[in-house]
């Protein structure tokens, strides 16, 4: 199983990795966790309904980071990524803290698979 990030994705990180620098620690930890428990597993993610894809694009809630200071889950990043099970791949699409942004970016999803779409019709040339 290989995991792949889109460069939108390195600089949520960058970004939020200002604020809070435990994060890099925070998302290795989610990664192996997401290894475990490639599915949705509800309360904690949740595969969103998109249109027309051959992978299933789930959100994580409730990541918790150690630089939140004992406030939790309750100030949770947000991680949404797409998981490729014929492949064995999963592409990290997006990071964010719940009280700065609302929802994931569709238009973010929506423009990965589209791009990935352009892609796979040029190797089958």
């Amino acid at each position: 199983m290989t995991i792949e990030a889109l460069e939108a994705f390195q600089k949520d990180i960058k970004k939020l990795q200002k604020k809070y620098a435990t994060l890099a620690g925070d998302i290795a930890l989610v990664k192996k966790v997401i290894l475990v428990h490639l599915q949705a597993r509800p309360p904690f993610s949740y595969t969103l309904q998109t249109a027309q894809t051959v992978s299933a694009v789930i959100k994580v809630k409730k990541i918790a980071s150690r630089s939140f200071k004992g406030r939790g889950v309750q100030s949770g990043f947000r991680l949404v990524y797409a998981y490729f099970e014929k492949e064995e791949r999963i592409v990290l699409i997006e990071l964010y803290h719940k009280s700065k942004q609302a929802n994931e970016d569709r238009e973010r999803i929506k423009a990965f698979f589209s791009e990935r779409a352009d892609w796979r019709e040029g190797k089958e040339k």
